[in-house]
């Protein structure tokens, strides 16, 4: 039986996939995995690094970008994993950034922590960036109607240390300790077989930005408990893909609509309604007045 099934999506990040599929290769302890590279229609060679140095990896080359919710559903699905899959599939799914580099105890000891608990959905690890600071985004609320109000208007960051406006990244909590949380990131997120079998895959409606938010909501939804772990550490980059894209900058918004549509918008009063789209519309630009006039069906995988 596998034991772990890794997806990574790459675009154009070839240097910094292979650091991270060499930490995978390093890595120690007894399980067995699996490793599939999604490569996003790159232009650096990504692909062929791919190929020619890990004959072990398995890589499917996309013609065209599918986005990091498209890329890892493709990947999740040659691994066996979606709504309803048996127990073919690796116990458990990592979405993993190529952006990222494991410590070679890092998948040993995440396999056994989510071992321990069998009521544990997802589970991540703490994330640290080059310059040694937290990613933030490692821990997160949802982003509800007063979570978001508090984070745009600038509350978030005046008042970090305050348990009611530093709820969206949480940064309330000392960050060594182990917490239940709404989300970790999709950057490192380690998923249980049996609560995708119960939920499916990522919602392709997102491009990029919040399906992680959206899965372990439906994953939360149905009884899993999702975990932050920092007794392990994982470097992360951080953009590495995503600075170079122009459409990635403005995707972080629309998620935000999407994602306050699929699950806030039926139970938000009119006024505050109409104050967060014109809030979101006026920080979105001419992409997301597209999306609220045209709103983009739900297509959870």
């Amino acid at each position: 039986m596998v034991d772990l099934g890794i997806v990574i999506v790459s675009w154009n990040t070839r240097d910094l996939l292979r650091n991270c599929l060499l930490s995978i290769a390093a890595s120690g302890g007894d399980f067995a995995h699996r490793v599939v590279v999604v490569d996003n229609a790159s232009s650096d060679g990504s692909a062929a690094m791919v190929a020619d140095e890990f004959p072990g990896v398995e890589l499917i080359a996309s013609p065209t970008n599918e986005g990091f919710t498209g890329g890892n559903n493709r990947g999740l699905r040659a691994l066996g994993f979606e709504c309803g899959c048996d127990d073919s599939a690796p116990r458990y799914a990592l979405v993993l950034n190529p952006d990222t580099v494991l410590p070679p105890t890092t998948l040993v000891t995440m396999l056994a922590y989510m071992d321990a608990d069998k009521s544990i959905g997802v589970a991540g690890p703490k994330l640290v960036m080059l310059d040694g600071n937290l990613d933030l985004a490692c821990r997160r609320s949802f982003p509800s109607p007063e979570i978001s109000f508090y984070r745009m208007v600038g509350l978030s960051k005046l008042f970090p240390h305050s348990r009611r406006f530093g709820r969206y990244n949480m940064t309330y909590l000392d960050p060594d300790i182990e917490t239940e949380v709404d989300s970790v990131v999709g950057a490192f997120m380690i998923v249980r077989r049996e609560a995708i079998r119960q939920v499916g895959l990522f919602d392709e409606t997102f491009f990029m930005y919040g399906e992680d938010l959206d899965w372990a909501y439906r994953i939360k939804q149905a009884g899993w408990k999702v975990m932050y772990n920092p007794n392990v550490t994982v470097t992360h980059v951080k953009r590495a893909a995503s600075s170079q894209s122009h459409r990635a900058q403005r995707e972080f918004y629309r998620a935000m609509l999407i994602f306050y549509r699929k699950h806030y918008r039926a139970t938000t009063a009119w006024w505050l309604h109409i104050l967060i789209l014109t809030g979101l519309a006026l920080r979105g630009g001419p992409v997301l007045w597209q999306e609220l006039r045209h709103p983009t069906p739900s297509m959870t995988g």
